[in-house]
């Protein structure tokens, strides 16, 4: 009978568990720093500017987090302790990972330069794409453990989800730009306005690059 091969063939392996933790802890910051956006957002709409530059700032942080430990992967795996197919497979997908965060440290960048309180539908609007980057990451996430446990197939579904959710977050974009376009504001809150709505989408462009790559490799372990 044919061996069932664990993800990226790196899972569960003792020598390699240095690699594994990190690549563990990676995932972890990566959906800290959308929960951390997520919480920033909700303060914004709240009118909280304490709480928004909190959020804010853990999101920075996290992010932070999140690029070191993807450069100390990126360095250990470049000194070859994995065999080269899954080295690389392991390199894309902590890259595409670390593009998630910076992507969401960017949105929230912009969301602190914006000062005065948007019209409620702009906010009604963000609110929903921010709930559709959290509802993706968390089926991402979803999608990492059942590959830990080599359930490729809730992997797989999940990953269809994360497409899914795509799509709606591209919908979402139009509406938002809608109600930006017809919100009576002044040109720059306008402009940052603008440049969040292309940047929630863009977090959920990332989210759907890191769940084409898990598709991949579990059709890879089949």
């Amino acid at each position: 009978m044919k061996e069932t091969r664990n993800i990226l063939g790196w899972l569960g392996m003792a020598e390699e568990q240095s690699i594994l933790q990190d690549a563990q802890k990676h995932v972890e910051e990566t959906y800290k720093t959308v929960t951390y956006f997520a919480e920033a957002v909700k303060a914004f709409i709240q009118g909280d500017n304490n709480a928004k530059g909190t959020a804010i700032e853990n999101v920075r942080q996290s992010e932070h987090a999140a690029d070191i430990l993807r450069s100390k992967m990126v360095n250990e795996l470049s000194e070859g302790l994995l065999l080269p197919p899954d080295r690389e497979d392991l390199m894309h997908f902590v890259k595409t990972l670390d593009k998630i965060a910076d992507w969401t440290n960017g949105a929230a960048r912009i969301l602190g330069f914006i000062e005065r309180t948007p019209p409620q539908n702009v906010l009604n609007n963000i609110s929903a794409g921010t709930e559709l980057i959290f509802t993706s990451i968390s089926k991402l996430q979803e999608s990492i453990h059942a590959l830990t446990k080599n359930d490729l197939k809730k992997a797989l579904l999940d990953c269809e989800e994360v497409d899914r959710i795509e799509h709606q977050a591209d919908d979402q974009k139009k509406l938002l730009i809608e109600a930006i376009i017809h919100a009576n504001l002044d040109p720059t809150s306008l402009l940052l306005c603008y440049q969040l709505a292309e940047y929630l989408e863009g977090v959920t462009d990332k989210i759907e690059d890191a769940a084409d790559l898990i598709k991949v490799v579990a059709i890879k372990s089949k």
